[in-house]
């Protein structure tokens, strides 16, 4: 039976999504700083996707801070 992720990545996504806008960072900025499309991003924060561990690793990058930050929410 597959499990339903859909509330975490929706909370995942919310999070990565305040992070972003305190930084004052758009969508296209934090693609141009890690190797992620915007339109990604944009699926990642409204809960729309299931991301990999490598993709959270870039989004820390992107935002430059550290992956936990992305995580402990």
């Amino acid at each position: 039976m597959k499990k339903d992720y859909s509330e975490l990545q929706q909370k995942f996504g919310n999070h990565l999504k305040t992070i972003r806008e305190k930084q004052n960072i758009s969508l296209r900025e934090l693609a141009a700083k890690c190797d992620l499309d915007h339109s990604k991003i944009g699926k990642i924060e409204n809960g729309q996707t299931n991301l990999q561990l490598s993709t959270i690793f870039e989004l820390a990058k992107g935002l430059g801070i550290n992956p936990k930050e992305l995580i402990d929410f």
